[in-house]
């Protein structure tokens, strides 16, 4: 199954969390914390924000960080995707 983001939304994968810190301490998947660097997988076309056209700044394979407590998280296929508005993310990591 594939997601297609409509207007200004943008589905992101998030990166695989540590499972131990670099002192060494396990970490429980209730300790761990949301990743904030996600891959773009899927871009929408675009919106409308008062009659002016916002162009998409994100392609797919980008990594960004995104806005902590952002967006709505889905499971399909066994995989985990956050969807979310493109102004929620906040930096393009180079």
């Amino acid at each position: 199954m594939t997601l297609k983001p409509l207007a200004d939304n943008v589905v992101l994968k998030a990166k695989k969390s540590e499972d131990v810190t670099e002192s060494g301490i396990v970490l429980t998947s209730a300790s761990k914390e949301k990743p904030q660097i996600a891959e773009v997988v899927a871009v929408g076309p675009g919106g409308m924000v008062d009659g002016k056209e916002i162009p998409m700044t994100v392609k797919p394979g980008d990594h960004v960080v995104a806005a902590k407590y952002s967006g709505t998280e889905i499971k399909i296929d066994d995989e985990e995707y956050t969807i979310l508005r493109v102004s929620d993310i906040l930096a393009i990591v180079e």
